[in-house]
């Protein structure tokens, strides 16, 4: 059985609003140094995804794209205790993003993009992320180019849209 479009709609417009008021009530209790993975879990539900480390402790992603701007990346030591609790989708981390750099590690830095769509005529694989603006009436993205040829990044872009 399909849904009805607006159904759908309206779905996704109420977890996009209730999201992040979950996030202001649960993120502050997630405390490194004393808050175990299964606390996160309880309080944040499952990961989108898990990074492993290279010493072998796990960072798990939560997003809040396509409708949010914010991703969360939840690290923890070797006893399963927040190490480290940090929103990634940063001017610091967007200047992190290098030529070459793989489609892996960009994810790693940034968590999973709002939408990814492929310019055959460009020979590029754009990610963006629906981002924090400058302006509270815009929508702004930080995009990814990766050359589809070699797989590697080839540039940055910002993109602001005109709501309304």
């Amino acid at each position: 059985m399909t849904l009805p479009r607006w159904l759908t709609a309206l779905a996704s417009a109420v977890l996009a609003a209730v999201l992040p008021a979950c996030d202001a009530i649960n993120l502050p209790e997630i405390k490194p140094g004393i808050t175990n993975q299964a606390e996160v879990r309880q309080r944040m539900g499952e990961p989108g995804f898990v990074h492993w480390n290279d010493d072998g402790t796990a960072t798990w992603e939560y997003t809040r794209q396509p409708n949010g701007m914010q991703c969360w990346m939840i690290s923890f030591d070797h006893a399963e205790i927040v190490s480290r609790l940090e929103q990634v989708l940063t001017p610091a981390n967007f200047a992190k993003v290098r030529d070459g750099m793989s489609k892996d590690d960009v994810r790693r830095l940034l968590g999973a993009p709002a939408s990814k769509v492929t310019y055959r005529n460009l020979r590029e694989e754009v990610w963006e992320w629906r981002i924090e603006g400058d302006v509270p009436i815009e929508e702004t993205y930080f995009g990814v180019h990766f050359d589809t040829d070699h797989g590697g990044v080839k540039k940055t872009s910002r993109r602001v849209h005109q709501r309304g």
